[in-house]
């Protein structure tokens, strides 16, 4: 029951799309420019290095708050430290799902990359550090935002569990290993929301990463 309460919560915060609310900020409804996505990559091409950094910085922090609303209310509850990590990453995951999936967006949003970015900071700090270390190299030297994401988020799964299996997560047991669910599940979603960008990279038609004039 905690599972689902987790998950809930953080699908209320993920319905924060800050993308989407800062061009409405500005009377721009993001979904009709670019990509179409309201996640901070559209908003880069959109608005500019502000209305970029401003999406990234909202979608990555309503995951962390999502965590730490978890880590209190739980703790307060007395429960173990292990299974609040846990809870955490169900937030979390709620709030991807309400990133990408924002009902009253005709369930049409972001990819969760800066979010599960959050996430990871809350609960595997020593994997987050590496996977946005990749992340940024890949985009500047290929300037391929979305190879960049794939292979972010993919190493955050992989050392997720490697740092799991050296005992650094806090968690043990069954709790250890539900989360390398919640981390692949995530990591498959993510390459999931990816799969027209994925098409493109093959066919080599990807758009690179251009900072133009702001819209």
């Amino acid at each position: 029951m905690e599972r689902v309460i987790c998950v809930v919560l953080g699908y209320f915060f993920g319905l924060i799309e800050t993308g989407y609310i800062y061009g409405k900020m500005k009377n721009i409804d993001i979904r009709n420019h670019g990509s179409g996505n309201a996640g901070s990559t559209n908003a880069l091409r959109t608005f500019g290095v502000k209305g970029g950094a401003i999406t990234f910085i909202g979608d990555l922090f309503k995951a962390i708050i999502a965590c730490l609303v978890v880590r209190l209310v739980f703790g307060n509850m007395g429960y173990d430290p292990g299974m609040i990590h846990l809870l955490e990453m169900y937030a979390g995951t709620g709030v991807v799902l309400g990133h990408d999936f924002p009902f009253y967006l005709g369930f049409k949003g972001g990819k969760g990359i800066a979010s599960t970015g959050g996430l990871m900071l809350m609960t595997s700090i020593i994997g987050a550090g590496p996977s946005f270390a990749v992340f940024i190299i890949i985009a500047l030297t290929t300037r391929y935002v979305s190879l960049a994401s794939i292979c972010a988020i993919s190493l955050m799964a992989i050392l997720h569990i490697v740092t799991g299996q050296l005992g650094w997560l806090g968690m043990e047991g069954a709790v250890l290993y539900e989360s390398y669910g919640v981390m692949i599940f995530l990591a498959v979603l993510a390459i999931y929301k990816h799969k027209t960008n994925i098409k493109r990279l093959i066919r080599g038609e990807e758009n690179k990463l251009s900072l133009g004039k702001k819209k």
